[in-house]
């Protein structure tokens, strides 16, 4: 387990927080030695709920052409038909993935193919399990053309807490599928957008790990 480049400046800045704040309450305050124990502690959990959440763990990856692996950690909230307006312009299946912020925040090219389309869009920040976070919540949204020709949507959600959204995904290039995307900070959601017709083999309510979980084929 190691700790992602993301969270080196978010780690150094809640360390010296946290230290600037004890370092105070010992010499300003004279606070009671309860009170300094339980500042203390509760420091040091605080600390570790960032190391865990900025985690970067290690994992073998699903990789098959046709299949379209999870490109997130969390849960299936919505998996169903829909018309993705932005790039496709067409019926498609939507299947999104709920991160909380116990999860780990990377995310995965969920298909080998070339990065057609990337463009950030400037939003709101409302719960991100809410079905119009999709169009009006900060988010990036990304087009992948597989060696078949089936083009595949996939966007990155911020939340009420993700206030930044980190994307790797560059036009023009090729993507591999379970190298990483991207991240996204603090609770958020990932929607994928597949073909008409796909076969998908998750559903709603079913926790699923980003890199080895397989949620549909593009055949």
């Amino acid at each position: 387990m190691t700790i992602h480049k993301e969270g080196f400046a978010t780690l150094a800045v809640v360390f010296l927080v946290l230290a600037g704040g004890n370092t105070g309450i010992y010499f300003l305050m004279d606070a009671p030695a309860p009170v300094l124990e339980w500042t203390v502690i509760s420091s040091i959990v605080l600390f570790f709920f960032f190391l865990a959440f900025f985690r970067s763990p290690k994992r073998d990856g699903f990789r098959e052409d046709k299949a379209v692996i999870a490109p997130a950690d969390g849960k299936i909230v919505v998996v169903e038909e829909t018309e993705e307006s932005e790039v496709l312009k067409d019926k498609c299946i939507q299947v999104s993935i709920f991160m909380s912020v116990f999860n780990v925040h990377i995310n995965w090219f969920p298909i080998n193919g070339m990065v057609r389309y990337f463009r950030h869009h400037s939003g709101r920040f409302q719960a991100a399990y809410l079905p119009k976070a999709s169009t009006d919540n900060e988010r990036t949204t990304i087009a992948m053309e597989a060696a078949n020709g089936k083009t595949i949507v996939i966007r990155q959600i911020a939340g009420a807490l993700a206030r930044r959204i980190v994307c790797y995904a560059e036009e023009g290039e090729k993507g591999q599928q379970g190298r990483q995307m991207g991240f996204i900070k603090f609770g958020s959601r990932v929607d994928i957008f597949l073909p008409a017709g796909s076969r998908i083999d998750v559903k709603p309510g079913q926790t699923v790990k980003g890199k080895q979980t397989i949620l549909g084929w593009i055949d």
